[in-house]
């Protein structure tokens, strides 16, 4: 299973590497399949949709993809537009097929939308941003670093348990761990871009919290449905949403914080 998952791991970043390298349309393709996969996972946990595809779910996937479609022009001027309008789609779904689906279906259909497509657009947005090529690595360096870092601490020290009823194993000297080490590579990283890394270690702190929430928010939902994971698409991993996670978070968090610390 090690050796699965370190693959499984290598390989995401190899794939990490080449689309924020290259940015644009190739990030912004990358992260709409992505989104896609996500919500689809999201949407069979969810009873969205079970077997084959629904109308409603269909509607979700639409949403998206025009979504990512307007970003590429302008996303000060459509993203809040096409956030609004796919309420309006989903519900119109909702009332022309009436009673196919339920409210909650109808919810979480659109919460398919927010939390995965919309969340993770943001990884493209910070890479657009000015010295957005170094910025957007703090996005995984909050998310995954963390996670690293705290796994390793919590198994060595750990001792108080954080969220015993969600998630057992995680503990509290795990998640300061985590937060530390998240904040040391933002300063190292800082350092080795010519960035700022006082600003970056702070970033990566607050950044790092965030995804902590993430990753027990992903965990409540599969408790909640009687999951164990949300896919298989990633081996020793389970699916998108069981790796993307604590990214989905701090995408939009570095996004902002970036926005306001070093005053892009």
């Amino acid at each position: 299973m090690f050796k699965t998952r370190l693959i499984s791991g290598i390989i995401l970043v190899a794939v990490a590497l080449a689309t924020i390298i290259s940015g644009g349309i190739v990030l912004l393709c990358t992260l709409l399949c992505v989104s896609l996969i996500g919500m689809n996972e999201l949407y069979r946990a969810a009873d969205v949709q079970k077997d084959g595809f629904s109308s409603l779910g269909i509607a979700g996937f639409a949403c998206a993809v025009v979504y990512y479609i307007l970003i590429w022009f302008d996303f000060e001027k459509f993203g809040t537009l096409m956030m609004v309008i796919s309420i309006i789609v989903l519900m119109c779904v909702y009332v022309f097929t009436y009673p196919r689906f339920h409210s909650d279906q109808v919810m979480a259909a659109y919460f398919g939308v927010m939390y995965v497509a919309v969340m993770l657009s943001y990884i493209y947005l910070t890479r657009g941003m000015p010295d957005g090529k170094y910025i957007v690595w703090l996005i995984f360096l909050c998310s995954w670093g963390c996670d690293t870092c705290a796994y390793c601490v919590g198994m060595l020290i750990g001792k108080h348990k954080m969220a015993p009823v969600l998630s057992p194993k995680k503990s509290v000297e795990g998640a300061v761990g985590g937060v530390a080490g998240a904040a040391l590579l933002g300063f190292l990283y800082g350092l080795a871009t010519h960035g700022r890394p006082a600003e970056y270690a702070l970033i990566c702190a607050c950044g790092s919290l965030i995804s902590m929430v993430g990753d027990l928010a992903a965990s409540a939902i599969k408790r909640n449905r009687g999951i164990k994971d949300y896919g298989t698409l990633i081996p020793g991993h389970g699916g998108i949403l069981d790796r993307f996670d604590s990214v989905i978070f701090t995408a939009p968090v570095i996004y902002y914080l970036a926005k306001l610390l070093i005053r892009l």
